[in-house]
């Protein structure tokens, strides 16, 4: 099995594995690393295992270096590139009048690629408003959809528990989410009540469903014995999350 290291882009976000067998990396360690999109900065989440090979995208990129103190000033002065592409990102879309919400700007660490996430109701032709931004910063541009999920994750928020929201902080994937969750759980239907800042379900009406599968969130419910179920905590669904 190949040894790879866990690296993280993006607080929250989703892992990736890096051949990091040449350097000696722990935990918590900044890096720079080979992506599909470019050079990019990471932090090292996994510290190196060995992994099933399934589990590997191919071809496996590897950890350039550790991070060093010019890497770091590199990325301060990125994310003030970035603020600044997004106040001319907005212009321009007043400009062409295009029906879209522009919610985040990213270069990448190496500043080969600018990428633009917008939410918008629908397909936006924003053919013109590329050749605009590519004209102003000379590089490769990428206009990205997101959901109304991906939005919240990535501006981050305060839910309705009173707690930083779950998508912002540690949940890596979107699970799907039904009103059948919040049924099982005995939780008032009211839209308001049991949907997120997002608009959407919240995701937290996912965390106690297996009880209910299992038949052991329905003993809870009518006050039988369960085998193990537990009581809701702060930050169950039942708990008001």
């Amino acid at each position: 099995m190949p040894a790879v290291v866990g690296v993280r882009f993006k607080p929250a976000g989703k892992i990736y594995y890096f051949d990091g067998r040449d350097l000696e990396l722990a935990k918590g360690d900044k890096v720079i690393v080979e992506t599909a999109r470019g050079v990019e900065y990471g932090q090292v989440v996994l510290a190196r295992r060995e992994v099933p090979p399934e589990q590997v995208v191919q071809p496996l990129k590897r950890v350039v270096r550790k991070a060093t103190a010019e890497d770091e000033a590199q990325v301060r002065q990125n994310q003030v590139r970035e603020a600044e592409a997004y106040a001319v990102a907005e212009a321009k879309i007043r400009e062409h009048k295009l029906p879209m919400n522009l919610v985040d700007v990213e270069y990448t660490f190496d500043r080969s690629k600018i990428v633009f996430y917008f939410t918008a109701e629908g397909r936006v032709d924003f053919r013109e408003l590329v050749r605009d931004l590519a004209g102003v910063f000379r590089t490769r541009i990428e206009l990205r959809q997101i959901g109304v999920r991906d939005e919240a994750k990535m501006l981050g928020g305060i839910g309705t528990c009173g707690r930083v929201l779950c998508c912002a902080s540690f949940l890596t994937d979107f699970a799907p989410v039904s009103i059948r969750m919040a049924k099982e759980q005995n939780l008032s239907l009211n839209p308001t009540k049991i949907s997120g800042i997002c608009g959407r379900l919240m995701c937290c009406l996912k965390y106690e469903s297996q009880l209910y599968d299992t038949g052991e969130g329905t003993k809870k419910k009518h006050g039988e014995k369960g085998g193990g179920a537990r009581k809701p905590g702060p930050g169950s669904a039942a708990g008001g999350r």
